[in-house]
């Protein structure tokens, strides 16, 4: 009973102490997503790709959140011919 008590509190204080850092977090990840997807599209845009074979297997995984990372980056169409998302 006392172990649970224990946990409960610190479970409480990690949610406290990490609560103020929630929306940083979040926001890099979505700045690292967002990096990533440029690096596996680059090939498309025009930007030389060294790993462009290696990635074209992610493609189909990735698809879908194509269209929120192109308006993301200021793009109200889709920059690549071989995809419509729009």
């Amino acid at each position: 009973m006392l172990t649970d008590k224990l946990k409960q509190l610190i479970h409480y204080y990690e949610e406290v102490i990490s609560l103020p850092h929630k929306s940083e977090v979040a926001r890099e990840l979505r700045n690292e997503d967002d990096f990533f997807l440029l690096l596996l599209y680059s090939e498309m845009l025009g930007i030389p790709n060294p790993v462009y074979y290696y990635t074209l297997e992610l493609y189909p995984y990735i698809l879908e959140s194509f269209h929120d990372w192109h308006l993301r980056m200021g793009m109200d169409k889709s920059p690549l011919n071989g995809i419509r998302c729009c």
